[in-house]
């Protein structure tokens, strides 16, 4: 006899609700004792209320050997879907702990790349929430595979829409390049850590003791290696700041960013500004200050904060309008040029051009550098990374020189020689090949040496190379530099220039792809 239709919608209750078991009450409480949230409890919280739309929460796996016939666990350990968050359409998969240990099966993955392919057609963002412990063994090369797909959706996505990665829990081996190829990684305290290899591995092969945390935690990698570029205390504060971040970009790669109502006005002068860059070029400043003062009240986010800390990248916006943030800090190793800030910068330049962010960037900077880590570990092709993603980006690109721009660092900071589109400059700007008395002892070598005073002469000469090349008239003259403008007003132009360059048009000439120097 045929099952009657109360039988049939009775039975789709019991599905739903074993799907929203997961592992059941014991493992979800194991996981609230590490100071996880479930599965489900992070999506709610990344989603506007009551907008989730689950799919393929029936799924199963379809592994049979190793006893795995009778452990079959409806949606097999992850959940996808799509809501809204702020109001706008964003997919997402979340990476269930309480079923297998989130352990990645065939049918696991392909649960993954239908949303993505769904977000790729619609064209919105992918949130991807992990806490797994690798791939299911009992599955072999199946659940390679599966990594393997998803790695390449994610490849294929990049540029076209944004790409977020949370590390909730642990995220080892195959399933970390996921993440790696998203444009932003964030990582919980204490209970995330990331690495290819753990520990054990580690001990066997080395013979090096290292910890969890030590190897692959979420400061580790903020702070050494770059792969996290947020740390948030737990995973409420860390879906939180998804959300934030989200606020920022467009849906894909053919919008512009939202751009919201600013409340203050767009041409509120801070005069402190005027009195914010010592006048020893010698003596640091936080850049941040300047960043502060110049865009939307609290609108600043920063982005890798504890890494490569001469060179500050972030969002915020402008009049409304979202813009990529680039600066040297000189609190930080002068704001110098190394390796590290260089590549830093370099990827946060490319994702700004690929979402049509423009790139407002602060400049101080003394150079690249020296010395043989540096050369050794590749300064040249690193820095060449700088450069050569300014020069590719066709966003607008608006730079202001606070102060010391010297050598190649000049050229490679967004200066209008690689298609800088606005470039102002401080009174208190220094454009030059090198600092004034670096260019003294090497102009004047011989003149200092023969002089009855050395030290009166190279002092009389480095003045007179100070007045001459140590401002930003020079560049100005050129036409290097747009316009020569008082602190206060940064602002105001800045805004100005975007209205302006709010109808850009620019294209690099038809090629597959460029060969960045990676």
């Amino acid at each position: 006899m045929a099952p009657t239709i109360e039988q049939r919608f009775d039975k789709l209750k019991g599905m739903r609700q074993e799907a929203l078991a997961g592992g059941g009450p014991e493992r979800v409480a194991a996981q609230h004792k590490r100071g996880k949230l479930t599965a489900r409890e992070r999506v709610e919280l990344l989603l506007d209320p009551g907008t989730f739309e689950e799919l393929d929460a029936f799924v199963k796996h379809r592994c049979i050997d190793f006893g795995m016939d009778d452990k079959k666990v409806l949606g097999d350990g992850v959940i996808t879907g799509h809501g809204l968050v702020n109001g706008r359409r964003v997919f997402v998969f979340s990476q269930d702990f309480t079923v297998f240990g989130g352990s990645l099966s065939g049918a696991y993955a392909k649960k993954i790349c239908k949303v993505m392919d769904m977000a790729m057609k619609v064209g919105a963002p992918v949130v991807g929430l992990n806490d797994s412990g690798g791939a299911r063994i009992q599955e072999g090369v199946e659940s390679l595979g599966g990594y393997a797909d998803i790695f390449l959706r994610n490849t294929l996505a990049s540029g076209v829409v944004p790409q977020i990665s949370a590390i909730l829990g642990p995220c080892a081996g195959g399933a970390v390049y996921s993440p790696a190829i998203t444009d932003f990684v964030a990582m919980v305290e204490d209970t995330s850590y990331m690495y290819v290899t753990g520990p054990s591995v580690v001990k066997t092969v080395t013979h090096e003791e290292v910890s969890h945390e030590d190897l692959g935690g979420p400061w580790v990698h903020a702070r050494t290696s770059g792969v996290s570029h947020f740390v948030r205390a737990d995973d409420a504060a860390c879906l939180s700041l998804i959300r934030d971040l989200l606020a920022y970009l467009p849906q894909n790669n053919a919008e512009d960013p939202p751009r919201l109502p600013c409340e203050a006005s767009d041409d509120r002068a801070d005069e402190d500004l005027d009195r914010l860059v010592p006048a020893d070029s010698t003596k640091p400043y936080d850049m941040l200050d300047v960043v502060r003062r110049v865009v939307d009240k609290d609108s600043f986010l920063e982005v890798h904060a504890h890494h490569a800390r001469n060179m500050v990248v972030g969002l915020a916006r402008l009049g409304g309008r979202t813009v990529g943030i680039v600066g040297n800090q000189p609190n930080n190793l002068s704001g110098v040029l190394d390796i590290r800030a260089s590549v830093k910068a370099a990827r946060f330049v490319r994702f700004c051009d690929c979402f049509n962010i423009p790139i407002v960037t602060f400049v101080d900077v003394p150079g690249f550098l020296p010395g043989t880590d540096q050369e050794f570990g590749g300064i040249i092709k690193h820095g060449a990374k700088l450069l050569y993603a300014y020069c590719e980006a066709t966003v607008p690109k608006l730079t202001v020189i606070t102060r010391k721009a010297y050598g190649g660092a000049y050229d490679v900071m967004a200066s209008k020689h690689i298609r800088g589109d606005l470039n102002y400059a401080w009174p208190t700007a220094e454009i030059a090949v090198m600092g004034a008395k670096g260019a003294v002892e090497v102009i004047f070598r011989g003149q200092i040496t023969a002089a009855k005073d050395p030290a009166a002469e190279a002092a009389r000469l480095t003045h007179e190379y100070e007045e001459k090349f140590c401002n930003p008239y020079e560049a100005a003259a050129l036409g290097y530099v747009d316009a020569v403008i008082y602190p206060r007003e940064t602002r105001a132009r800045l805004i100005q220039g975007l209205d302006c360059l709010a109808t850009k048009r620019d294209k690099n000439p038809p090629k597959k792809h460029g060969n960045i120097p990676l």
